[in-house]
């Protein structure tokens, strides 16, 4: 079978790139009718310079005028394992053979840790009720989930097709017991953002014993 070359191929390319993402296979698995798996790996390097930021950008706002985003808001975190090879690399990014590409800062830990299930990182998300990510935040895997909700939350920012400040604010918020704090809640009450996050048992055991 003839491999696809040449700038007429650039979506094949592209859903070679989803294809890796989706699947989590190496690089050099990618199938070979998306064509060479180091073009593939090359053209997601230059893509990291800001393209798939530029991509979500521009699609969330005609999302959000027809409606498709629900702006009742679910955070949670996962943690991921990190690949073997990440125990090699160089502390210094900038030392290494092929430095760390994007646009975006990294942190000083490089978003590793060790947590309970070995070396890892935690991604924390805020996703709308249709399941699309609206922002998300990395950090090393032992880090806490409520710490992190309020940077999530600030990550959020839909443009407007017209005139207008970008939508940063949603209607509701949704989580589990591990941001039920003092602080996550005076957040979202200074925001005017409702929200629904269980209390935890131990607060309020302690409310009904004062008769709150």
């Amino acid at each position: 079978m003839r491999r696809p070359y040449g700038p007429a191929c650039a979506p094949l390319r592209l859903d070679g790139i989803r294809f890796r993402v989706r699947t989590g296979v190496p690089w050099r698995d990618v199938p070979v009718e998306y064509g060479p798996w180091n073009r593939l790996y090359d053209l997601f390097r230059r893509l990291r310079n800001g393209t798939w930021q530029r991509i979500l950008t521009q699609l969330q706002p005609p999302a959000d005028a027809k409606g498709a985003i629900t702006w009742d808001l679910s955070v949670d975190s996962t943690v991921c394992r990190v690949h073997q090879h990440v125990a090699g690399a160089r502390k210094q990014g900038d030392l290494q053979k092929e430095p760390p590409g994007g646009i975006f800062t990294e942190p000083h830990d490089r978003g590793l840790g060790r947590s309970r299930g070995g070396f890892s990182t935690k991604l924390h998300l805020a996703v709308e009720q249709g399941q699309k990510p609206m922002s998300i935040v990395a950090t090393a895997g032992q880090r806490g989930d409520s710490p992190q909700f309020e940077p999530v939350l600030e990550k959020t920012r839909v443009p407007r097709i017209g005139p207008g400040r970008p939508r940063v604010r949603p209607d509701r918020v949704r989580a589990d017991k591990a941001y039920a704090s003092r602080e996550n809640r005076a957040y979202l009450r200074r925001r005017g953002i409702r929200c629904t996050i269980p209390d935890k048992s131990d607060p309020a055991r302690n409310r009904r014993k004062l008769g709150s």
